[in-house]
């Protein structure tokens, strides 16, 4: 019941919004790897699900707080919904997280996705990558971490580049990373060449190097 939602939602986006071109800097060759997107608000999230040219056999992080109804107002809040201290703020304060707790975690779980823990739990995100990369499907992260309302910091998050780690140990291959940056205005997912993360290098040796590259591209090259 839940794929049928989801496979029907993401028909009826495609039908009511603007269709999303797509330029690949080189040809996609086939093969596990992970899609590193800009967030742009829950657009991204959306446009890629609903979207993506690859999209039925991509498998989205989404954080385990915005699919449990009693942790959903918290991330709400911290995730800059609206502009602080805005006319409405008070209204939107007492209403908005707790609309979204009932709405967003039926939604969110009818999604074919990697639920992201913070804690220990971690562990089980990354065994259910490499279980999801095993099966030669994709994975899509968003790395950037919010600085306000439309505005993110200038580095990205790179502890969830550690999968790359594991994944070699896994498989014996190396983990291609595809920057993707969703242009809203002229409606395209601008997808940048590969970054390959170098099992012959140790994961602190080039942190910073894959984080500035994958920056760079889902940011549009700018």
């Amino acid at each position: 019941m839940g794929r049928r939602f989801y496979k029907c939602a993401a028909g009826l986006i495609r039908f009511f919004s603007h269709r999303m071109k797509t330029e690949w800097e080189v040809p996609f060759e086939d093969g596990p790897c992970v899609f590193v997107v800009n967030h742009v608000g829950a657009i991204g999230p959306v446009d890629m699900m609903a979207k993506f040219p690859l999209r039925d056999k991509c498998h989205p992080w989404i954080n385990n707080g915005m699919m449990e109804p009693k942790e959903v107002p918290v991330y709400v809040r911290q995730d800059y919904w609206w502009k602080p201290g805005c006319f409405f703020e008070p209204v939107l304060t007492r209403t908005v997280p707790y609309i979204a707790a009932a709405i967003l975690p039926p939604i969110l779980k009818s999604v074919p996705n990697i639920p992201v823990y913070h804690d220990q739990r971690i562990m089980l995100t990354l065994r259910q990558s490499v279980r999801t990369l095993q099966k030669d499907d994709y994975l899509i992260v968003f790395p950037e971490q919010p600085s306000g309302w439309l505005s993110h910091h200038n580095q990205i998050n790179t502890a969830w580049l550690r999968l790359g780690e594991i994944w070699y140990r896994s498989s014996g291959r190396a983990l291609k990373l595809y920057p993707v940056h969703i242009d809203t205005k002229k409606h395209l997912f601008r997808v940048s060449a590969p970054v390959w993360y170098d099992p012959a290098r140790r994961f602190t040796e080039q942190e910073k190097e894959l984080g500035e590259k994958l920056a760079k591209g889902i940011r549009g090259g700018a």
